[in-house]
C-alpha cells in the first residue's frame, strides 16, 4: 500500500490538480451534475472532491493519508466548500449500499486492487450511476522539462517505472469492461499546466518516485540536481509544461 503523507506539504502547495476544463467536460457530458451524491476515491488534498462541490454535488473524499486530508481541509476552507473526508481504503469504504451518484478515481486507480475495488464501488453506486477515472499526466516529448526530469528521476531511483506515459490509459476499459460495467466510454485532450521552477522542484518532489521512494538525504540530493538542470537548461519562467487529461466514464450494472 502506498501512502503520499510524508508528501503533503508539497503536494498541496505545487501539485496541480485537475484543470477547469475537467470538470466542465464532466459537466458537459451530464456525468457531473449540482445536487448529485458524489465520492472521491485517493482523494488526496481533495482536488477532485473539491473541484465537484464547486460546481453543485454533495462531495465526499477518502484516502489513505489523513496528513493528505488534511491539507485539503485547508485548501477546502479557502475554497468556501465543505467536503466529508474519511480515513478509508477504496477496497473496504464503509459508505452505505446504492449511496452515491458519481464515484472518481483521479491519479490513483493503478495504485488500487482492481477487483475489489470495482466490486466495492458495485456496491456503493446507486444502480446505473457513474465511474470515473481519470489521470492528468505530464508527457515526456523529446527535449521537453519532463523529458529531462524523468531521466533525472531515474538516475536518483532506477526502481521508479512510472515515466514514459503517453498520457492514454486504454487499461482501464479492460478493468472496467471486465469487471462488470456498462456504457463504458473514453476521452482526451492535452492541456499545459504553468509552473514556476519552485514549482516544478515541489511537484516532482511529491512524486511517487521521489519523496514517497527516497529518504530525506536523497530527496535533497536529487532536488539540488534538478535545480541546477532547471537553472542551465529550461532557465526561461514560467514553464509550459505539457499535460493530458484523459477519463474513463462507466455506468455501474443495475
Amino acid at each position: 500500500m502506498v501512502s503520499f503523507g510524508n508528501t503533503a506539504d508539497d503536494y498541496a502547495r505545487h501539485r496541480a490538480g485537475f484543470p477547469n476544463s475537467f470538470f466542465e467536460a464532466l459537466t458537459e457530458r451530464e456525468i457531473l451534475k449540482p445536487g448529485m451524491r458524489a465520492l472521491d476515491l485517493g482523494t488526496g488534498t481533495g482536488t477532485v472532491a473539491r473541484g465537484m462541490a464547486l460546481r453543485g454535488a454533495e462531495a465526499s473524499g477518502l484516502d489513505i493519508a489523513d496528513e493528505m486530508m488534511a491539507q485539503a481541509r485547508r485548501l477546502d476552507r479557502t475554497a468556501g466548500v465543505d467536503v466529508r473526508y474519511q480515513v478509508a481504503q477504496a477496497e473496504a469504504t464503509g459508505q452505505p449500499d446504492d449511496h452515491f451518484d458519481l464515484i472518481t478515481a483521479g491519479q490513483c486507480w493503478h495504485w488500487f486492487d482492481v477487483p475489489r475495488t470495482t466490486a466495492e464501488v458495485h456496491r456503493i453506486l446507486k444502480p446505473g450511476g457513474q465511474l470515473v477515472i481519470a489521470h492528468f499526466d505530464w508527457l515526456p516529448l523529446p527535449g521537453n522539462v519532463v523529458e529531462a526530469t524523468e531521466a533525472l528521476i531515474r538516475k536518483h531511483n532506477p526502481k521508479w517505472h512510472l515515466g514514459g506515459l503517453n498520457g492514454v490509459h486504454s487499461r482501464h476499459i479492460s478493468d472496467l469492461r471486465e469487471n462488470g460495467f456498462r456504457e463504458v466510454r473514453s476521452f482526451s485532450y492535452d492541456e499545459p499546466a504553468i509552473y514556476s521552477h519552485d514549482a516544478w522542484r515541489g511537484r516532482i518532489r511529491a512524486s511517487a518516485g521521489i519523496a514517497v521512494s527516497l529518504s530525506d538525504e536523497a530527496v535533497a540530493a536529487f532536488d539540488l540536481e534538478l535545480k541546477t538542470m532547471l537553472d542551465n537548461d529550461f532557465p526561461t519562467e514560467p514553464l509550459m509544461v505539457d499535460h493530458c487529461v484523459y477519463v474513463v466514464a462507466a455506468r455501474s450494472a443495475g
